[in-house]
């Protein structure tokens, strides 16, 4: 089964900025944790990330669901510049209520100058049919929340300048 949840907003900062802050600066200022939802702490193997084809390994800090450590693999799977990223989180190192993976689109629109339209859409897929009902659940009400709060500190370093740490 998968969910999808989409979540829209409109940027007042650059394409550039629009486009590479969420993928390209420090991911810990992107996920800071929500209610289950551990904080990112950091990411290793990640000399290549921001390059269809490339990954990182992610960590997140203890929290009452997960004991900590590396969390799962984060993937681009396409960027085409200035338009939208296709990423893929996978390779979950604890329970994940019975989801394999997510697929993540962060797409940018430029309807003005320094007006940008960002719709980021996740599909969750899971393969535990007893789970269907939870897992729709989680995604309509709790991701949607989260992913909100991803767009709110997004908007915050875009607006700052936040440095990139990638290409």
């Amino acid at each position: 089964m998968t969910t999808t949840v989409t979540v829209k907003t409109i940027y007042h900062c650059s394409l550039e900025r629009a486009f590479k802050t969420p993928m390209l600066c420090d991911v810990s200022k992107v996920h800071t944790g929500y209610g289950i939802m551990p904080k990112v702490t950091h990411c290793t193997n990640d000399e290549n990330w921001g390059k269809p084809g490339s990954s990182k390994n992610v960590f997140v800090a203890r929290s009452w669901t997960q004991k900590g450590g590396e969390a799962s693999v984060d993937k681009v799977i396409e960027r085409v510049e200035n338009q939208y990223w296709k990423i893929e989180v996978s390779d979950f190192k604890s329970w994940m209520l019975g989801f394999t993976k997510f697929t993540g689109t962060w797409k940018t629109t430029e309807l003005k100058p320094n007006e940008i339209l960002i719709e980021y859409t996740y599909v969750l897929h899971a393969n535990v049919m007893l789970l269907y009902p939870l897992n729709w659940l989680f995604a309509k009400l709790f991701w949607r929340r989260y992913m909100k709060r991803v767009l709110e500190n997004v908007r915050k370093m875009a607006y700052n300048e936040e440095p990139y740490l990638y290409q």
